[in-house]
């Protein structure tokens, strides 16, 4: 799926590049949930300083960003304590709640391997076509960034720390499923 519009919500995938950290409240994460000035799969770009007015907004407003799983506004799974931008792109660090159901059901996945992607839900502010035809966005709404299954820019991965012999066993599992898939995808 290139994209999805949600009530006029859109959607951007990205895989992120994160640190991950156990933490006794949860498990922190920190990495790029879009980054400037890449095509993704939908034909978008993303242009540096799209978001500015919008985190202003939202930091003046005293609000934050909503971290939810799949988009899913039912199911908050943590909270992003810091969104900014810089030069790659727009930055977030936070931590999942393991407290909550669906918090432990992702620190688990990513712990694993079998989730490792980030989603931007926006609305489109200002945006412009170039030549190619591509959608350059220049302003952006952002209202939440989602842990995802399926990204949209293939451009990062997730780095875990602190393994167990259990997280061990997880990540071989979820290898086992990624390579039967791959071999029935062959057939």
């Amino acid at each position: 799926m290139d994209f999805q519009n949600l009530g006029g919500l859109e959607c951007k995938f990205h895989r992120f590049d994160a640190e991950l950290v156990v933490q006794e409240d949860g498990m922190a994460i920190e990495g790029y949930a879009s980054r400037f000035g890449a095509c993704d799969q939908g034909g978008d770009v993303v242009q540096k300083g799209a978001y500015g007015a919008c985190l202003t907004r939202i930091a003046a407003e005293g609000r934050r960003v909503k971290m939810l799983w799949q988009h899913d506004p039912a199911q908050p799974i943590g909270v992003w304590e810091e969104i900014r931008e810089d030069a790659t792109g727009l930055w977030v660090k936070g931590h999942l709640l393991e407290a909550v159901e669906k918090g432990r059901e992702a620190a688990a996945l990513i712990r694993a391997g079998a989730i490792d992607g980030l989603s931007i839900g926006y609305r489109t502010r200002r945006a412009t076509k170039d030549d190619g035809g591509r959608r350059l966005l220049t302003e952006l709404e952002l209202w939440e960034v989602s842990l995802v299954t399926f990204p949209m820019l293939p451009s990062a991965r997730v780095a875990a720390k602190g393994d167990s012999p259990a997280e061990d066993a997880l990540r071989e599992m979820a290898a086992a499923f990624r390579a039967a898939r791959a071999e029935l995808g062959d057939h």
